[in-house]
């Protein structure tokens, strides 16, 4: 193999990785893993998120492992949340890279009080959030990890959903 082609090789596995890393946050988020979230990240690593009761710019910063397991906790208010991430952008430079990451984010509440909503069936809303991450990465013995990750809010969308099978445990809990 010449060298142009294992850089070229190189590169492709450094972006396969870092495709898996934020598909593997995106998932940690839905399944509330806070453990796993914080594993995503540098010891030191930070998550940047907007204030929702401001002007929703990225103003409020999670840093370490212990700030980043308390994050998915902030979303069992949502009966369920679903994040598909796409248009991954990187710039690779030795054992650092930045990236860009767009992502739709399902955030399905259930009406307070309403039995069919636990029960399975039953109306919600989903608030779909449309997200341009903008990151930093390490490479680290372990992998790749999230060195600080920016959440910027593009805008939001309401529409209302019929809710399928029960709410799963822990959810939909303010």
């Amino acid at each position: 193999m010449t060298d142009t082609a294992r850089r070229r090789a190189d590169r492709q596995v450094d972006e396969d990785a870092l495709r898996l890393l934020s598909t593997a946050y995106a998932s940690a988020v839905d399944d509330l893993d806070g453990d796993r979230l914080a594993d995503l990240f540098v010891s030191d690593g930070e998550l940047v998120v907007p204030d929702l009761t401001g002007d929703l710019r990225p103003t409020i910063t999670r840093a370490g492992h212990e700030a980043l397991r308390r994050v998915p906790g902030g979303l069992r208010r949502y009966a369920r949340t679903f994040h598909q991430v796409s248009d991954h952008r990187f710039a690779l430079d030795g054992d650092v890279a930045t990236g860009a990451v767009r992502c739709v984010a399902h955030h399905v509440t259930a009406p307070d009080g309403a039995d069919d909503a636990a029960g399975g069936g039953g109306s919600g809303t989903d608030v779909v959030w449309f997200i341009g991450y903008v990151d930093e990465y390490r490479r680290t013995p372990s992998g790749w990890r999230f060195a600080r990750r920016e959440l910027h809010l593009q805008w939001v969308e309401e529409h209302p959903v019929a809710l399928q099978g029960p709410v799963p445990d822990g959810r939909g809990r303010r």
